[in-house]
């Protein structure tokens, strides 16, 4: 295999990690879907989308695009439009550094996902 196809099927089996941890996250009061979708010229999201009892969305999400000279991965937390958590956009030369971070913000978007649900649920309460 190629260098170019190596580098593709990195990028598929990180997708496929990052749909899948973010696929994991689940509360037992809580209604959730999983989502992932393409972006326009050349990139992927994955995420989670939570809903409160009271209707608001939270989403849990991680994204990574190519531009004409680098990777650029971002990741959010976001309940209706208003920002939990904002990583800052990483732009990375190469595929290996792009999927290195991209891993790495899959973690940091998942990790704090139980506390801040539970917090959102006690704001209904």
């Amino acid at each position: 295999m190629d260098s170019e196809s190596l580098a593709a099927a990195r990028l598929l089996a990180a997708l496929s990690r990052a749909s899948e941890s973010l696929a994991e996250l689940s509360h037992p009061f809580v209604r959730s879907e999983r989502f992932s979708y393409f972006l326009p010229d050349a990139g992927a999201r994955v995420g989670t989308t939570f809903t409160l009892p009271d209707g608001r969305e939270v989403r849990f999400e991680v994204s990574i695009t190519v531009s004409s000279a680098a990777f650029q991965v971002e990741g959010s937390i976001t309940a209706e439009n208003d920002p939990l958590l904002e990583l800052p956009r990483k732009s990375l030369p190469s595929i290996r550094d792009g999927l290195a971070a991209f891993d790495d913000y899959v973690g940091e978007v998942a990790a704090p996902a139980a506390r801040l649900i539970d917090q959102l649920l006690d704001e209904i309460v």
